[in-house]
């Protein structure tokens, strides 16, 4: 029989409710922002083949790994992983597992936030018609002008800061819960909006065919590890979010059916993004290789440029602020968990504390675009340190440990009194995936990312 504890930070009223959630926590800046500039820098529709059976086969086990720890406990990622070390009998040392999480997901925030923040103040720009019949020169003006301001910087960090701490403050229900049912919707709806616009652009069946037309010949093998990882990371895996999010679940609710759900509605979202931003560039003669600047300096140019462009661009930096938001408010979670089980702390207290951390550390990657410019430690920048460090190597090990920790620590049958997938053919098929396919491929990523691959 699962277990029947109960949370102190309340449950989420239904299923659909966690879907919303767990599916901001891992709909954000990744999807938007970052799946359809390395899509275009991987050739398109064979990298989307590739990152489609990866999330299947890496993301879905993994996710479900993770929400069944944070189910069975009804605890923060912390003290999850202190039970759960203590029920298998297992080295003391697993529990680490749950601080490098909670760790990872305050330092992501801290940079998060002043990413978020550019495009909270690119509506702005795009609102006071900035963009307007301006050229690429003009364009990347405004973008480096405007990083190059740290006060200006801080300003919108501490903006997007502060609107996540609002949020969170208010609890699971009242806050995660209630905001998260107004923005996914909205969400969805401007970029269904935004899709239908970009259907009828000139370049709109060249975007369809870039996507989804796969060309094996532009398939590298650094290509299939850059789509592995990204199928990992865009599922807000080995951060502590799906973790906590998964001690708010009502025991009655499938964890398999809602993981599946929440990865097909981020996978979707990642298409959809691609569906409106690559018939835009194809439209305006851009380039979809353009790298992490496509957001920034290369749509603008054709929001600028296009009928109706002011409109759109106010609605396509609304969006990403949104998916931003949805992102940060379960970064910081699991840190607010944890003060407020382990230290007793009011829950305002314990996001103060929490999002004083988070907005600190965020001046690093304010200073990194401009006075911090020239300050490098290991030849990277404070932005491109931490980034490194929780991309590329925290998270890699921590979804690693979880894959071992339930397929090989954890005992089988607890695994499979929470997941409770109702044929043991099923329990045996995630099983293999946790036991060997996932720790293989999270492993190899690993590898790639630090440059052994």
């Amino acid at each position: 029989m699962a277990n029947v504890k109960k949370t102190i930070h309340g449950e989420w009223s239904s299923r659909f409710a966690f879907i919303l959630a767990a599916t901001g926590s891992a709909v954000g800046l990744g999807n938007i922002w970052k799946f359809p500039y390395i899509t275009g820098a991987n050739g398109g529709g064979a990298f989307v083949l590739v990152y489609l059976l990866c999330v299947a086969l890496i993301g879905i086990p993994l996710m479900m790994a993770e929400t069944m720890l944070g189910r069975r406990t009804r605890q923060d990622p912390i003290n999850t992983m202190e039970i759960l070390t203590e029920e298998a009998g297992a080295d003391k040392n697993w529990h680490y597992l749950g601080w490098m999480g909670v760790a990872a997901g305050v330092m992501i925030l801290s940079y998060y936030s002043v990413i978020a923040g550019w495009s909270t103040a690119y509506v702005l720009k795009a609102f006071t018609g900035s963009f307007f019949d301006a050229d690429p020169a003009v364009i990347k003006d405004i973008f480096d002008d405007f990083v190059s301001n740290p006060l200006r910087l801080t300003f919108w960090h501490s903006l997007f800061m502060i609107a996540t701490l609002l949020i969170v403050v208010r609890g699971v229900n009242n806050g995660l819960e209630q905001a998260v049912r107004y923005l996914m919707p909205s969400l969805f709806g401007l970029m269904i909006l935004l899709l239908g616009y970009a259907m009828t652009t000139s370049g709109y069946f060249d975007g369809f065919n870039f996507l989804f037309k796969p060309d094996f010949s532009k398939l590298t093998g650094d290509s299939v590890l850059t789509a592995m990882g990204q199928a990992f990371f865009t599922l807000s895996l080995g951060m502590g979010s799906v973790m906590v999010y998964g001690s708010y679940l009502s025991s009655d609710i499938s964890i398999a059916k809602t993981s599946i759900i929440i990865a097909a509605a981020d996978t979707f979202v990642a298409l959809l993004a691609g569906l409106i931003i690559f018939p835009l560039v194809f439209t305006h003669g851009l380039h979809p290789d353009s790298g992490p600047g496509l957001i920034f300096k290369t749509l603008p140019i054709a929001f600028g440029s296009m009928t109706g462009g002011w409109f759109f661009g106010v609605l396509f930096f609304i969006v990403l602020a949104i998916a931003a938001l949805t992102s940060s408010i379960a970064l910081i979670e699991p840190a607010v968990a944890w003060l407020v089980e382990s230290k007793g702390y009011s829950r305002e207290k314990a996001c103060t504390q929490a999002g004083l951390v988070a907005w600190a550390l965020g001046l690093g990657t304010v200073f990194s675009f401009n006075i911090w410019s020239d300050v490098k430690l290991f030849e990277r920048t404070f932005f491109d340190l931490i980034d490194y460090l929780t991309a590329n190597l925290m998270l890699p090990v921590g979804g690693f440990c979880i894959a071992v920790f339930c397929g090989w620590i954890m005992h089988p049958r607890h695994s499979e009194q929470e997941l409770n997938l109702g044929r043991p053919l099923w329990f045996k098929l995630w099983m293999l995936l946790v036991r060997y396919v996932a720790p293989l491929a999270v492993f190899l990523v690993f590898l790639h990312v630090v440059g052994v691959l």
